[in-house]
């Protein structure tokens, strides 16, 4: 019944753009099956009403269709791809943004009781799991509110605070809670993933990372690989490739150039990697950048 309704709004509010009138709700809508793409993840909910989506993050491969939703709670590098999507029955997402303050407000409000902390490690930065029937209900209500201008900007804060609650309160609570929570293993490897985004063309030590992060090297470590499915050290080189990228986009004619910004001191290496990383040599991704073909993206473990 609610997967219904949830076909039908996010067919009609699509923007070509994915955005919506509601900030932080997006739409999504494709046609055809896709190439795989690397992109970052973002934190959020993203729940399937038609076609699938199949996503990759290091050695993990997540792949979710109707009637089901993944949860990211740390801005990962992903690579994914619709697998089912046709011009009459195109592939359909809802999107919300998942906010670490809005996490810890509600946490907070609830208390240990209602909303109890995980023991143990940190869990996967991303989450598959069937949507139950009251989240799908709270997403399509608020969905609605994009046919009802008057009532959105009263009821859009308060249906968002209850999806919110539903995913904290749900199968993969632990990832969602986590991201609320200022003293969690979580939070200690989201300001690693950070330190090295903003630092990705230095090179470093991973005893001085795990340091700034407030954890041993060993529970570092261990705790990085179960957030992220790679070392810090793989982090480092996927953020360095995607950056790459858009780079080669805008300098096309500048491959040894770009190898360099990015932290490459050896162009072959740099060449070797990113062929291995999205399928073809930089000049030639380069050459397809500029001519606004989409290059095929890395191959899926």
């Amino acid at each position: 019944m609610y997967l219904e309704e949830l076909r039908t709004l996010l067919a009609r509010h699509a923007r070509p753009d994915w955005t919506t009138a509601v900030d932080g709700v997006l739409i999504s809508k494709v046609d055809r099956p896709d190439r795989p793409e690397p992109s970052m993840s973002g934190t959020l909910l993203a729940v399937i009403a038609q076609g699938a989506k199949r996503l990759a993050l290091g050695e993990r491969v997540f792949e979710y269709g109707p009637g089901q939703y993944l949860v990211a709670s740390v801005d990962l590098p992903v690579t994914g791809q619709f697998t089912q999507a046709g011009p009459g029955e195109p592939a359909l997402g809802f999107g919300l943004v998942l906010e670490p303050s809005a996490v810890a407000e509600l946490l907070l409000e609830a208390g240990p009781r209602e909303a109890p902390r995980s023991g143990g490690g940190a869990p996967s930065g991303i989450a598959v799991a069937d949507a139950p029937a009251a989240l799908l209900d709270a997403v399509v209500r608020l969905l609605r509110l994009l046919d009802e201008p008057r009532d959105r900007a009263v009821l859009a804060p308060l249906v968002k605070r209850e999806i919110l609650w539903r995913l904290i309160t749900g199968e993969q609570g632990a990832t969602v809670r986590q991201l609320g929570l200022a003293d969690s293993s979580l939070s200690h490897i989201s300001r690693a993933v950070r330190w090295i985004r903003e630092h990705y063309a230095q090179p470093f030590r991973v005893e001085d990372v795990a340091r700034q992060s407030g954890m041993g090297v060993s529970a570092f470590y261990r705790n990085f690989q179960a957030v992220t499915a790679m070392s810090p050290i793989q982090f480092q080189k996927q953020i360095r490739l995607q950056e790459a990228r858009l780079l080669l986009a805008t300098h096309p004619g500048d491959v040894t150039g770009v190898g360099h910004r990015v932290g490459y001191d050896n162009p072959s290496q740099f060449s070797r990697e990113y062929r291995r990383r999205f399928g073809v040599p930089p000049s030639q991704d380069a050459a397809r950048l500029r001519r606004g073909v989409r290059a095929p993206g890395a191959l899926l473990p």
